[in-house]
């Protein structure tokens, strides 16, 4: 009950922004005239401007009141001081709330103020109190899903100016009913009519490319929001409430076009004071609906932005439908690009139908059935190629993290069941390879990975794959063991896709994604990978001994200048020491010396070995005696240094100390390494 209220109170408190904001900005296109002084239909809007003003210090009130009783659980701490200025001042949305509070506080003295300069109405007016409306609408951008991503302009600017040109639009829509509703209770001078028509044609100017700006920067925020995953468009909540608003949108659309093509025509050309009535009632009734559809859809949208978990996050514990859409999977297949591009320039040319129709002067019924069929025509001819078999678990996030123990778990049980068939670098050519009946695929050197998502590695790892001989291994294998498998695949596909890293850092292309690991070391510091991003990059030395003596001793002799350059150096030996030995290495050793999950950091970035002039591919492939990582501080793997395969190498610490400034000097993405598949 309490978040019902809660998400009732932020709705009315954005649509009476919204509304605040639209009608001043179409007063100011009416401009400065004495008939626009002096009609009723002005002064009504003005009068409520501060009653919506107060809704929406109330709406924030019972927001906040609603928020802190969800957070806390207790009702009665709405009545404690000390509870509510602790949520004000200590929290982002609390701060960002009191700054929202504050703002719309001047909103409603500004329009008072309006109000009381009644006799003095200037555009200029108009449009510093829609300015000032704008602020908490940017306040409230501060606080939404994409500030959750960091507070970079990128991140607030498409959805503040998403939730502006909203209001433009929607706010704009009651100051157009009030108009016309003089037009239904009282007769006109053929003047009136006449300049009535420039304001509406003005208005209807701007909202052309205010709507298609609202749809572009909706594009742009909803793409940041799902980071990729669209599936969950159609299989969360999240995605239905989002389809839900498409569609609104859609029919406003249609009525707004609707308003501008038929109703606006006949009311501007009006011959006679019957005719101009009529038009301006039938123009009244379809712009009431509109702006009925337009409240439900900031409804829908208030929904969106505070109460479901955005896509990004949402989960897909179970794929409803029997197939999904691939362009990876499906684009090399023959004849799909031929019949992709011609399903899509039927749809262009509907949208070219749909416009010539419209010049045509067609009908409205033969204006919808002709485009519409074409548009559906190059739906069925450019969606079924880009279909794959897809699973209930297609989706599904892995549970299990993708890292170090996670993979090297994996690789016993690929060793165990696996290696026989697929090989032991998983080329597909195993000893048995050649007795099956179909041929398994190269998961190492082939977009497997790529064009397949985790979860359906685990549907096959679970139950087989059809129509062929691998079988399941839901009765062998623990849920857990067969993500480490799952896990094991894609780091053993991802290893093959560093291939193409060197020594030297390629400026601003961050695509490799290590696996993460936790560690103990020998001066009894621990941490995890993860620790590191956000602050410094991460030189991770994997070294054999005595094989890697003089390098130690020369990475120890440079501790200074590495402090000097804000990296973090990580050793790992690569094979269990002697304690002697062990004692020996970390003699005045400034570096952590990682110990416990050292052998399980070893094989998993060992899968990262294999370089373009040292591909590797042959029998078990072989481990280099060292290898030296550079990772970056959002958490991806940028460069590597193998001796035994590099011809010049990080040995020469100029070269090594350049690449760690190109590293500290490079601006950190929107989105950072993910911690699982």
């Amino acid at each position: 009950m309490i978040e019902i209220l809660g998400a009732a109170a932020r709705w009315f408190q954005l649509t009476a922004n919204l509304i605040i904001l639209g009608s001043c900005v179409f007063l100011a296109l009416a401009g400065i005239n004495k008939r626009v002084n002096a009609a009723l239909w002005v002064e009504k809007l003005e009068r409520l401007f501060p009653r919506l003003a107060i809704g929406i210090l109330i709406g924030l009130i019972v927001t906040i009141a609603a928020t802190i009783a969800q957070i806390t659980g207790e009702t009665n701490k709405l009545l404690e001081i000390e509870t509510v200025s602790h949520f004000i001042t200590g929290t982002r949305t609390g701060t960002m709330w009191a700054v929202q509070f504050a703002l719309a506080v001047m909103l409603w003295i500004s329009t008072v103020m309006l109000i009381r300069m009644t006799p003095v109405r200037s555009p200029w007016r108009y449009i510093l109190t829609a300015i000032i409306a704008m602020l908490p609408l940017v306040a409230d951008a501060l606080v939404s899903h994409a500030a959750a991503e960091g507070m970079a302009m990128a991140n607030i600017l498409p959805y503040a100016l998403h939730i502006i040109l909203a209001g433009v639009w929607l706010g704009g829509l009651p100051a157009l009913l009030l108009l016309k509703y003089e037009y239904v209770k009282q007769e006109k001078s053929a003047r009136a009519n006449v300049f009535d028509s420039h304001i509406l044609k003005r208005f209807s100017t701007v909202a052309l490319p205010v709507m298609v700006l609202i749809m572009a920067t909706g594009i742009i925020v909803s793409d940041r929001i799902f980071d990729g995953n669209y599936a969950t468009l159609v299989a969360t909540p999240y995605g239905w409430l989002l389809l839900a608003k498409l569609a609104l949108l859609g029919v406003i659309l249609i009525i707004a076009s609707s308003v501008r093509a038929y109703w606006l025509p006949r009311f501007t050309n009006s011959k006679s004071s019957d005719e101009t009535r009529s038009s301006a009632t039938g123009m009244r009734k379809w712009v009431r609906i509109e702006f009925l559809w337009a409240v439900v859809l900031v409804l829908i949208a208030t929904i969106l932005a505070n109460n479901a978990t955005p896509a990004k996050y949402a989960q897909i514990e179970e794929w409803p439908y029997s197939f999904r859409f691939s362009i990876a999977a499906t684009w090399n297949t023959e004849n799909v690009p031929i019949l992709v591009w011609s399903g899509l320039i039927l749809i262009v040319t509907a949208f070219g139908v749909l416009f010539y129709g419209r010049f045509s002067a067609w009908n409205l019924k033969r204006l919808i059935i002709i485009p519409s069929f074409v548009f559906v025509l190059g739906l069925a001819v450019a969606l079924p190629p880009l279909t794959i078999e897809a699973y209930p678990e297609t989706y599904r996030k892995p549970p299990v993290p993708f890292d170090a123990i996670s993979i090297a778990y994996g690789a016993q049980n690929y060793t165990e069941h696996c290696v026989e068939c697929h090989g032991h670098q998983g080329k597909g050519d195993g000893i048995k390879a050649r007795t099956l009946s179909t041929v398994p695929p190269d998961m190492l050197t082939e977009p497997h990975t790529v064009e397949h998502t985790p979860g359906d590695f685990y549907h096959w790892i679970t139950y087989g794959m059809k129509n062929t001989d691998m079988p399941g291994y839901k009765d062998e294998l623990t849920e857990e063991d067969r993500w480490d498998l799952v896990n094991y695949v894609f780091a053993l596909s991802r290893g093959y896709q560093a291939r193409i890293l060197s020594p030297e850092v390629i400026p601003n292309r961050a695509h490799v994604q290590p696996p993460v690991f936790s560690y103990n070391a020998h001066d009894g510091s621990s941490g995890a990978l993860q620790d590191f991003r956000g602050n410094k990059p991460v030189l991770l030395v994997i070294f054999s001994w005595p094989y890697s003596q003089a390098r130690i001793a020369q990475l120890k002799a440079v501790y200074t200048t590495l402090a000097a350059q804000n990296i973090q150096v990580l050793m790992v030996p690569a094979h269990e020491l002697e304690a002697d030995v062990l004692a020996e290495i970390t003699q005045d050793m400034p570096y952590p010396v990682v110990a416990d999950t050292a052998r399980e950091i070893t094989q998993s970035y060992a899968l990262s070995r294999r370089t373009m002039s040292h591909p590797d591919l042959l029998g078990r492939g072989s481990i280099p005696d060292h290898m030296e990582y550079l990772i970056d501080r959002s958490g991806y793997l940028r460069a590597r240094w193998i001796p035994s395969a590099d011809e010049t190498g990080w040995e020469n610490m100029g070269l090594l100390i350049k690449q760690i400034e190109q590293l500290n000097t490079e601006k950190l993405p929107v989105v950072q390494a993910k911690d699982t598949l």
